[in-house]
């Protein structure tokens, strides 16, 4: 199952991405938000963040007009490795070497085709572990700190 959040200005794009992951058979817990009226993104980047964070949702996209506010709030929920991207390229290497578990992205800045082939990438590309992992576990080490 993945989670799905954001801010007003990203509904519209988390609507689309969803209809998409809903297309393919893939399960979304959306947390909102539920219209394009003004709130804050801090509420949905740690819904999204939490259920991740506790295993009930495998992976999480999180997104607001740049993609960077609501990666912040998903990152401070400890577990929570948000990666902000705006490419495919970074989208994958942030799974294949960072073992990112929530996707952000900005809706002002991504179009829905690219956002479609992010998730793809996003979803389907596996961590490499090896070097990597202990980068990642020296990383995730900061937040005991």
């Amino acid at each position: 199952m993945i989670a799905i959040g954001s801010d007003h200005g990203g509904y519209a794009l988390k609507e689309h991405l969803k209809a998409y992951l809903i297309s393919k058979g893939i399960v979304c817990e959306d947390v909102g938000c539920d219209s394009p009226e003004s709130c804050d993104y801090p509420i949905y980047g740690k819904a999204v963040g939490e259920l991740v964070a506790s295993g009930k949702c495998e992976k999480g996209i999180v997104i607001c007009t740049t993609g960077v506010g609501i990666s912040m709030s998903a990152n401070k929920v400890k577990g929570v490795r948000a990666a902000l991207c705006s490419d495919s390229f970074t989208a994958e290497m942030t799974r294949r070497h960072n073992d990112a578990n929530v996707l952000a992205m900005g809706a002002g800045i991504v179009g829905p085709n690219l956002a479609e082939r992010m998730v793809d990438v996003f979803l389907s590309t596996e961590f490499e572990g090896g070097r990597h992992l202990r980068r990642v576990n020296l990383m995730m080490d900061i937040e005991k700190d």
